[in-house]
């Protein structure tokens, strides 16, 4: 108890600082960190099926484009508001993750890894393919009644900061409370070793898909977000590299760790932002710097700070 009460005022710590930032920042890093905050619980949702579960999927980018086009859609094309857009956008990550959980779950191992990548490929193309739509590449931008919520001002750069980190608050205190569960402890045992965990008596097929569908939701939810919050909804966002990024963010900020997400996000794009005041090649900066953390720290930054001198770290 007394270690699980040090792991739950360390994670309110972080939501504190991070709300007390927002007082301090200049304006451009108050609007980075705002967007980092909405990727980071994509990351935190990809983290429930790899860190987890054990299951690495290259096809995350769809859940999330699920979430952002469930919402913008409904915005754009319906006029509706920006709660009404958002749940739009959460059940549209529901079904879709459910429903291709159904089918990518009947694989495993590097299989499972192909069929999620080729699922997310074709529903990028289906994007572009419904671009009178969609918009396609170009996207499009929300206005109206999707910039605002309740009598919040969503072009207002304070209410889309305290949004980012009350979505941010909401996803990570519910994979903490998770992992404690005795749900999360049958995921973790499924990564460890799957077949042991079925001679137990418990039906891998069903959690594993319980962990595909909530992480789908959770990285529908930050699609949703992301589009609302920034007014723009494109197909970038359905592309492979926006499956590449949360496992890299995931794996720098330490794979299994409930705020390794979050400190992942926030090293690569304060990297990536840094790099490219110096160099056009601020990709090749990142990839050696990620191929450093393997090689050094192979657990991600949490990852290793957990098992050197903080065993107690959720």
């Amino acid at each position: 108890m007394k270690f699980l009460d040090r792991a739950a005022l360390s994670h309110l710590a972080l939501i504190a600082i991070l709300f007390a930032l927002q007082f301090v920042l200049a304006e451009y890093h108050h609007l980075i960190l705002t967007r980092v905050m909405v990727l980071a619980t994509f990351a935190i949702g990809y983290n429930v099926l790899y860190g987890y579960t054990g299951l690495l999927s290259l096809g995350h980018a769809m859940f999330f484009a699920a979430g952002m086009y469930g919402a913008g859609l409904a915005a754009y094309h319906l006029g509706w508001g920006a709660s009404e857009s958002f749940a739009a956008g959460l059940l549209a990550g529901l079904v879709f993750s459910f429903a291709i959980g159904l089918v990518a779950l009947r694989t495993s191992g590097v299989a499972f890894m192909i069929v999620t990548m080729m699922f997310s490929q074709a529903c990028y193309l289906l994007v572009l393919y419904f671009g009178d739509w969609t918009r396609g590449d170009e996207g499009f931008t929300l206005s109206g009644p999707a910039r605002s919520l309740a009598s919040l001002d969503l072009a207002n750069s304070t209410v889309r900061y305290n949004l980012a980190l009350l979505l941010l608050a909401v996803a990570g205190a519910a994979i903490f409370v998770l992992v404690r569960s005795p749900w999360g402890r049958v995921l973790i045992a499924i990564r460890e070793n799957e077949d042991r965990t079925t001679m137990l008596g418990y039906d891998t097929f069903r959690y594993k898909l319980f962990a595909l569908t909530l992480s789908g939701v959770v990285a529908a939810a930050a699609g949703a977000a992301y589009g609302l919050l920034f007014a723009y909804v494109g197909a970038t966002f359905a592309s492979i590299q926006y499956s590449i990024f949360p496992l890299l963010w995931t794996l720098l900020g330490g794979a299994g760790t409930v705020a390794g997400p979050f400190l992942g996000t926030l090293a690569m794009t304060a990297l990536i932002d840094v790099t490219s005041e110096y160099t056009s090649a601020y990709l090749l900066v990142v990839g050696i710097a990620l191929v450093l953390l393997v090689l050094f720290f192979p657990r991600g930054i949490l990852g290793s700070l957990r098992k050197r001198w903080a065993p107690w770290l959720p």
